[in-house]
């Protein structure tokens, strides 16, 4: 493929996007009509994410280290920290509080009178035993890792972030006699994102793996029983990304629309694949690509996946108060209240384990006894229809936040910004609102 044309300039079907969506597709097709061979395509969707998770590490820990080697002023590493946590925490208690809002008002599980006593909690007593054990205080020492090099063999995000951030701060803080490991490290920079950019191009084999292996596993005529439950999430979720997050991406000098477009290949991928992963190192790439620094970005989207899982929220509440409805609990307000703050902690403390959704549904649910858990099997059937939205407004959530925060911070070069976004970029609006009298 020619990359060297302009994006717009190219024809279709020499872009990535387009081969991912024909890969889609036919995942979709081979899984439907022969699903016992679609399911043998799960490797293909397994090997790429295994592919593109093994560079994750590297991208992190060049992106944060030469970013915060640079910082004349090491106070801003703590700074923008305290800024991405503010801004995750409004916008998940948002996400949550949206879901059951809708929940209330659509009634999703109402009308279904599920017996709980006819309910298999077998189903879903792994998902309990993981919730079990995700607590806040397992998951703060986690961060903490056995070794300097293990986090990196491991290949857990928060514990690189957190010898990234350390190994920066400590370059930056020995001046001069660090410069060549910095020279180093930028150097080493162009040629691991190079790779990035050389493994996505197996992204339409994955996307179609992943996808023949879904619809042939699980079934279109699976969506059938819980269609409404299924809309009522994509209807919010869009609604959330749409509105609230439209609004703050129009308040800090781009719109959503805008941004979608930019991140489009992504958001097919992370469609494809059911997966927020596979597109980190890209996401990092493209926000610095749109003119957020290096040091913003590198902070804000590796900690926003384990923090700020809008689509995740929006999930829980969701799915809880439908597991009520449809066991004909009606839940009182402040049981509402309850499941919404533990709901808060619960998906901070299971972020990274796998199946987290579900884990941390578990989790949530326990603090209302009168919800059987095992309710839980009314869902699980259509959990992996579900974790495709969760990924693709956790994406969108986390490249808006790096964005924001980075305008923020005032490390957002507009006019990248402005090249970018194209036709959709406009200007902050909060440079109008400080003319307005007060």
């Amino acid at each position: 493929m020619d990359t060297e044309l302009p994006e717009k300039r190219r024809p279709f079907y020499t872009l990535l996007y387009f081969y991912v969506i024909l890969a889609i597709i036919l995942g979709i097709l081979l899984g439907y009509f022969f699903p016992d061979v679609g399911e043998k395509m799960k490797p293909l969707g397994d090997g790429f994410i295994k592919l593109v998770k093994m560079i994750i590490a590297p991208v992190i820990f060049l992106t944060i280290v030469t970013g915060i080697a640079g910082m004349s002023d090491l106070k801003k590493i703590g700074r923008v920290a305290g800024k991405a946590m503010a801004y995750f925490l409004t916008f998940s208690t948002l996400a949550l509080i949206l879901g059951m809002a809708v929940a209330n008002i659509l009634q999703p599980g109402a009308g279904m009178n599920v017996d709980p006593a006819t309910l298999d909690p077998s189903r879903v007593s792994s998902y309990v035993e993981g919730a079990q054990k995700a607590t806040i205080v397992e998951f703060l020492l986690n961060i903490i890792p056995k070794t300097l090099f293990s986090a990196f063999a491991d290949g857990n995000i928060l514990q690189v972030l957190a010898v990234s951030i350390l190994f920066g701060v400590s370059l930056g803080l020995v001046g001069e006699r660090g410069k060549p490991i910095v020279d180093f490290f930028n150097a080493l920079t162009a040629p691991v994102f190079k790779l990035v950019s050389i493994l996505m191009r197996t992204a339409p084999i994955g996307a179609f793996g992943a996808m023949a292996f879904t619809i042939g596993k699980y079934g279109v005529a699976s969506l059938g029983s819980l269609f409404f439950l299924i809309a009522t999430f994509y209807i919010t979720s869009l609604l959330f990304v749409l509105v609230i997050l439209g609004l703050v991406c129009r308040y800090n000098g781009f719109t959503i629309t805008g941004l979608l477009k930019y991140i489009k290949e992504e958001l097919l991928l992370v469609l494809g694949t059911s997966s927020s992963e596979p597109v980190l190192p890209v996401i990092m790439q493209k926000m610095e690509a749109a003119g957020a620094k290096s040091s913003v970005v590198g902070l804000v989207v590796p900690t926003g996946y384990s923090f700020n899982l809008d689509g995740t929220n929006i999930y829980m509440s969701l799915a809880a108060l439908f597991i009520a409805q449809a066991v004909g609990y009606d839940l009182s307000l402040g049981e509402q209240i309850t499941l919404l703050l533990v709901a808060m902690i619960s998906s901070k403390g299971a972020a990274g384990v796998t199946g987290a959704g579900f884990v941390t549904l578990a989790a949530t649910l326990a603090v209302v006894p009168s919800i059987p858990i095992a309710g839980m099997a009314l869902i699980l059937g259509i959990d992996r229809f579900m974790s495709e939205c969760r990924a693709l407004t956790n994406v969108t959530g986390n490249a808006v936040a790096a964005l924001v925060v980075a305008r923020w911070e005032g490390e957002l070069d507009q006019k990248k910004l402005d090249a970018v976004m194209g036709k959709h970029a406009c200007k902050p609006l909060f440079h109008k609102l400080r003319k307005l009298p007060v």
